[in-house]
């Protein structure tokens, strides 16, 4: 693809105290990435500069003030400064409000960019829940923050593998998650008819960008055994089983309540291109032994393109050269794929 084709995308570094700035400099000189996508950082320049000499190579941080002046090269990393200089302070792997707050700073500019056109799409490093509280941003996490920006209120967080050789459908596989970052005794609560579906409709609208025709959508039960008739809880009989079936009868290709056990089986083998999940762990752990590495995190519902990599800032080995980037490179190629495939 050439150079100027290839989606312009605003990489935010995340949690300065985190892996998120060595696994944007560590995936940088990969040729998957320059080969997909024309990346530029949002971020504090110094601290990629920090990142660079932790990798010892020869990579230029190069300092711009818009996306359009962004020439992104193997051995160069455009960077549009982002957020204040006392983040330099922050030590790390140490929980910070400072970094929280260039976390936050980031993201916003970002999301301001992809708003405006300026840039694509925007994939996100990791940032911490708890340091963005410190800096007194009240949202459990990114999903909710981009959808609070991008003023929206039917939106999901997805997990998306996207196809491999021996398994999965020829579009991937996705998990969307009907309730997120609650309380576990919170989510009987939560769940109802109305918010089944309206995941289940996030999740067909994402994957018919990807494949011919509706996707075939596997709905999670809630409790143990998808309730037993009853024996372990009536949910599925009330709540989701309706919901299923209303489903159906909009047009969406929708099976369930199915126990979780077995259908992430018979989604992994290609069965199902999507699943709904009742609650943060019953998704995510799943799909994260699926492929951990391969994962990317997509919000759903913004009327930008947002990507990021499943795991976290990883303060245990931050800044020690030792985080994993594919998730990044993966992260980056789906944010591409995304905007191509949307044109």
């Amino acid at each position: 693809m050439p150079a100027e084709e290839r989606p312009l995308v605003a990489l935010t570094m995340g949690d300065p105290a985190g892996v998120g700035p060595e696994i944007v400099v560590g995936a940088w000189s990969e040729t998957v990435v320059h080969d997909c996508c024309r990346p530029v950082v949002v971020g504090h320049p110094e601290i990629l500069r920090r990142a660079v000499r932790l990798w010892q190579t020869r990579v230029r941080v190069q300092e711009i003030d818009q996306p359009e002046q962004a020439d992104p090269r193997p051995g160069l990393i455009p960077c549009i400064p982002c957020g204040r200089d006392d983040v330099l302070e922050v030590s790390p792997g140490a929980l910070d409000a400072r970094a929280g707050q260039a976390a936050y700073d980031a993201v916003v500019a970002a999301t301001k960019l992809a708003q405006s056109g300026q840039v694509d799409a925007m994939t996100t490093a990791p940032l911490h829940k708890e340091a963005l509280h410190r800096a007194g941003h009240d949202y459990p996490g990114h999903t909710e923050l981009l959808a609070d920006l991008c003023d929206v209120d039917d939106f999901a967080m997805m997990l998306y593998l996207g196809p491999d050789e021996e398994r999965l459908g020829p579009a991937g596989l996705a998990v969307v998650h009907v309730t997120l970052h609650s309380a576990l005794r919170d989510v009987f609560g939560v769940i109802d008819e109305d918010a089944i579906l309206a995941k289940a409709r996030l999740a067909d609208r994402f994957m018919r960008n990807l494949m011919r025709g509706r996707p075939r959508i596997g709905v999670c039960a809630l409790n143990p055994h998808a309730g037993e008739g009853g024996l372990f809880g009536n949910e599925e009989q009330t709540v989701i089983a309706p919901a299923v079936e209303r489903g159906n009868a909009e047009g969406l290709r929708l099976e369930g309540p199915l126990p979780t056990d077995t259908l992430m089986v018979r989604a992994r083998d290609g069965e199902y291109d999507a699943i709904v999940a009742m609650y943060h762990d019953q998704g995510h752990i799943a799909f994260k032994l699926l492929g951990m590495h391969r994962a990317v995190n997509v919000t759903l519902g913004l009327p930008i393109v947002r990507t990021s990599v499943a795991h976290g800032t990883a303060f245990d080995i931050a800044w020690r050269r030792q985080a994993e980037t594919s998730g990044m490179l993966e992260a980056l190629r789906v944010a591409s794929r995304l905007v191509m495939s949307a044109k």
